[in-house]
């Protein structure tokens, strides 16, 4: 006899919805489902990508219900937005950070084992996508788990670089760059949207005309056309319900198919307009060695520009009458120079395509941008010859001459008779060549300038950006840079975290303040020795990985001295080099002396045009061959250079140092954000007084910081004076001794011309100092050495070092910006259980 059916809303037992349940048994449902219905596989047949690919769209169908809530919550409440604009983006892998994000690992590990799988396996199959060089973009993510952590409206614009930064190769210890084709297998974090396609205009020709008031207006005229394809990724809070969207644009011809050509026999032709329009998205930072690589830089800036600034327009539109309120409800931020020419282009979209006034649109364009500075570097700060900003962005260049015009003539009157003064500040430089300075630009066109560290902000202030801070005082704010913790600390050192959260619970992953607790631990023998175990732990997966990559085996109980960055010689990768060099020639003199056993770990990618960084990584993998075979050496000094360095090799490294090399000369790293990494793990800095490393050193304690080197005002000073390198090298038997071994081709089997540019470079010039700090440097890492023999003396520096790093989680930096800068505040979202009626499906009744 059957039963009769029971109301659902009776049933005694909750069924969970298979898109947005979290227990174990729905989401192994769920994970099956999407292995058949959206992979076309079972099991049997299935790839590892299949599994992966099932898993993550499980995933993001638990972020989508949030997505959805969050984005109709801000625009039924009409909140103030921030939208970070930035040409980078190194979000590293989605699946690991999602399932922390949304309190889902320990299940989701359940579910996939209890499917037979193992989710480490899935896990290390997603690829790592390479949308970033280096610390602006790594910057940039962090930033975005902070905001969405602290429940603030925001959305990330940039590009959606069909490949990325290149896979780093090493071939006879040179880079190779290989394409980075991360999306070969799909994107399953990310939800195109079409039909919120806009246009950009490239090229051409402006006209003058008068509208139907009688007004004069400029029309621009452009010889192309590109559409921008949105991409949205979620990006989850911590703890929270909040999901904003990362954006990220794709090009794509406004015509795709050229009939008439096609159809005359010209099949290349029928396409062509198709490939150069999605070019601009085609790789991250092409080379702008040529003059069609500068032209394509300039179009990807202003292409996801452009986009971004139709799209917040058309979302400010939904919700207002019109634009003179833009920067209320619109915070922009230019993460450095690259979204600079976003001043012109909303002066452009306010003026002629919204016909407001220049001077309402200016204020409109003022109130709403704010840039933050990233180098002081001269080369850095963009200039983009007139020539070809007036070939690709005519009407740009007019508006550019007209806020010059306009600023100029305000900076007369304030300061009459200084001819230099306006020459030093004009947006046009005119030293030469003429060229557009988009640092100037964005200086003037925003209502704030922000450095990333105290000395960085100091900098620009006396001398970089020094003749607008002496204009704008009251623009000029310093925002220290910061990382989460949710990546940095608990998805990459797991059993770290497990230490914390035993001693105080995990609300320290919402205020990092809340480890100072455990310094009550820090002269605790338990305590102490569970925290070696952890760094031991740590080391001993390093140590695996890099006898799998690199067939290299180290030490686990050796010091893993390392130093992970982009290469650049004011990054001074090769002083390091020069101090392993030492202590190879101190044992060669004497087999049987003292070292203390030390692994020295490299990693860092340089720009493929860059030569003599190229010749930095030549030369690490050169002295690493000669080392690490010479049996004199005995195993106490071992060298490895691990290959394309990114953000998921990241989290085996940061965790596994003892030593952090933050080794810049003073006064040209801007911030660092690999020194919080590393000291949030426990790692010691030896560094100089540069970036953040001064306010690491102010948090950790001066006694916890190996420092050396000279100051940035030394630096100035002695060049000043007169710098020659090469009294330094005469005078030093132990640099001498270094540059001798180099230089007689004793890395290079005999070569004596392979390194010679790297060593006349140093010998001539030596402009990032390194003779001159050498001395202080080994005798620094003498120091270092002494220090780590005594283990109880280094685990308490360690444990300090890690639980006072509180000032340096994203989380402040995002809190600070939105008090001082942004002015916006944090939205709550209250999530309501789902059902198909709320998620507003007409089911028809």
């Amino acid at each position: 006899m059957t039963q009769p059916l029971i109301p659902i809303d009776q049933c005694p037992i909750q069924i969970e919805d298979d898109r947005t349940g979290t227990n174990v048994e729905t989401l192994k449902r769920a994970f099956a489902d999407n292995l058949f219905y959206l992979q076309g596989k079972y099991e049997s047949l299935a790839t590892q990508d299949d599994f992966y690919m099932a898993l993550a769209y499980t995933l993001r169908d638990r972020l989508l219900n949030r997505w959805l809530k969050t984005m109709k919550t801000y625009m039924e409440k009409d909140v103030k937005v921030v939208y970070y604009l930035s040409a980078e983006f190194l979000m590293g892998r989605h699946m690991g950070n999602s399932l922390i994000n949304l309190h889902l690992y320990d299940r989701v590990r359940q579910a996939v084992e209890e499917s037979g799988l193992d989710l480490d396996e899935i896990l290390e199959h997603e690829p790592d996508p390479g949308l970033g060089n280096g610390g602006l973009g790594r910057l940039a993510a962090c930033f975005l788990d902070s905001l969405a952590t602290l429940e603030i409206p925001a959305v990330g614009y940039g590009i959606r670089y069909e490949f990325g930064i290149f896979t780093q190769a090493i071939r006879d210890g040179w880079q190779a760059e290989v394409p980075d084709k991360w999306l070969r297998f799909g994107n399953p974090w990310e939800i195109a949207h079409p039909d919120q396609a806009v246009e950009v205009k490239l090229g051409g020709h402006t006209e003058m005309y008068h509208n139907e008031k009688g007004e004069y207006k400029v029309r621009w005229i452009p010889a192309n056309r590109v559409v921008g394809i949105p991409y949205d990724t979620p990006v989850p809070g911590y703890d929270t319900n909040t999901v904003n969207p990362l954006r990220l644009w794709r090009a794509e011809a406004s015509d795709d198919f050229n009939f008439d050509a096609f159809n005359a026999g010209n099949y290349d032709g029928a396409v062509a307009e198709k490939m150069r329009s999605e070019t601009i998205s085609k790789v991250l930072y092409p080379n702008d060695n040529t003059p069609q690589g500068k032209q394509l830089r300039l179009e990807q800036q202003f292409f996801f520009v452009s986009c971004s600034l139709q799209d917040i327009i058309r979302t400010h539109l939904l919700r207002h009458p019109s634009l003179h309120n833009l920067h209320d409800t619109a915070a922009i931020q230019l993460n450095d120079t690259h979204p600079a020419v976003a001043i012109a282009e909303m002066m452009r979209l306010l003026m002629d395509e919204h016909e407001m006034d220049w001077n309402t649109a200016w204020r409109v364009t003022q109130k709403t941008f704010s840039y933050t500075n990233h180098t002081l570097l001269p080369e850095a700060l963009e200039k983009w010859s007139v020539g070809l900003f007036e070939y690709l962005l005519p009407r740009h260049l007019e508006i550019i001459y007209e806020i010059n015009r306009r600023f100029l003539e305000d900076v007369k009157r304030w300061y009459p008779g200084d001819d230099n003064l306006i020459s030093r500040l004009s947006l046009i430089d005119e030293s030469g060549e003429k060229y557009v300075r988009m640092a100037h630009l964005a200086c003037v066109g925003s209502h704030a300038v922000n450095g990333v560290a105290a000395l960085h902000t100091e900098l620009l202030k006396q001398d970089t950006l020094r003749d607008f801070y002496k204009l704008w005082p009251g623009k000029f704010i310093n925002k220290t840079n910061g990382v989460t913790p949710r990546r940095w600390i608990l998805m990459c050192n797991p059993k770290l975290a497990e230490l914390y959260n035993s001693k105080i619970g995990e609300g320290w992953l919402k205020d990092l303040s809340q480890l100072k607790q455990l310094e009550k631990y820090v002269d605790d023998p338990d305590f102490c020795e569970q925290w070696r175990e952890v760094k031991l732990h740590n080391k001993r997966q390093l140590a695996q990985y890099i006898w799998e990559h690199n067939g290299i085996e180290v030490d686990p109980h050796s010091m893993f001295d390392i130093q992970v960055k982009r290469i650049h010689e004011y990054k001074r990768q090769h002083l390091n080099v020069l101090h392993i060099i030492s202590l190879y020639n101190r044992i060669k003199q004497n087999p049987d002396q003292h070292i203390v056993p030390c692994t020295f770990i490299f990693g860092g990618k340089a720009a493929p045009g860059y030569f003599m960084a190229k010749l930095i990584i030549k030369l690490t993998n050169s002295v690493a061959d000669i080392i690490n075979h010479d049996p004199d050496v005995r195993g106490r000094l071992k060298v490895v250079f691990l290959n394309n360095f990114n953000v998921s090799l990241g989290q085996r490294i940061y965790p596994a140092a003892d030593l952090s090399e933050q080794v810049s000369t003073a006064g040209k790293e801007a911030s660092g954000t690999g020194n919080m990494k590393f000291a949030m793990n426990g790692a010691m800095t030896i560094g100089t007084l540069d970036g953040a490393n001064i306010e690491i050193r102010e948090e950790a304690g001066a006694e916890n910081f190996f420092l050396f080197g000279l100051t940035a005002q030394e630096v100035a000073d002695t060049k000043a004076k007169g710098y020659n390198p090469w009294d330094y090298y005469s005078s030093n038997p132990s640099l001498k001794a270094v540059i001798d071994r180099i230089a007689d081709g004793y890395f290079s089997h005999g070569d004596k011309e392979l390194f010679k540019p790297l060593l006349d470079s140093l010998m001539y010039h030596d402009q990032y100092m390194l003779f001159a700090d050498y001395q202080a440097y080994v005798d620094c890492q003498k120091q270092v050495a002494k220090t780590y023999s005594d283990q109880d003396k280094w685990t308490r520096m360690s444990i300090l070092n890690a639980l006072r790093m509180a000032k340096f989680s994203s989380d402040r930096t995002i809190r600070e910006y939105c008090n001082e800068i942004w002015n916006v505040r944090s939205v709550p979202i209250e999530m309501e259980e789902y059902s198909q009626e709320n998620a507003g499906l007409n089911l028809g009744k």
